[in-house]
């Protein structure tokens, strides 16, 4: 990939995370001057990962072991007896601890 006006032979660095179902699941592109958070690469790996195997989203800065958003797909009562300490901050906003792996 070509950065614009960075000169015809300038590469930015783009990163991209293909599931085994061929599914793109992630783009990011740095100019060339900017490097790669290799920590927010693995990071974003363990919260898919985590995703697809729970009924959770992870907010911002998430690590594993930190606490995980309930989907709202779930009740306030089947999060409750699904994960470990689910708090209801608003009926569609829920927390739990993060599952095990």
């Amino acid at each position: 990939m070509i950065h614009p006006g960075a000169g015809d032979t300038s590469t930015v660095r783009s990163m991209f995370i293909i599931d085994p179902d061929d599914k793109l699941r992630l783009t990011l592109t740095y100019p060339k001057s900017v490097g790669r958070n290799f920590d927010e690469i693995v990071r974003v790996l363990d919260a898919l990962q985590a995703t697809d195997r729970d009924a959770i989203a992870t907010p911002a800065d998430w690590r594993p072991r930190d606490r995980v958003i309930v989907s709202p797909d779930l009740s306030t009562e089947d999060a409750q007896s699904t994960f470990d300490n689910a708090v209801e901050v608003k009926p569609y906003l829920r927390y739990a601890d993060a599952p095990s792996a």
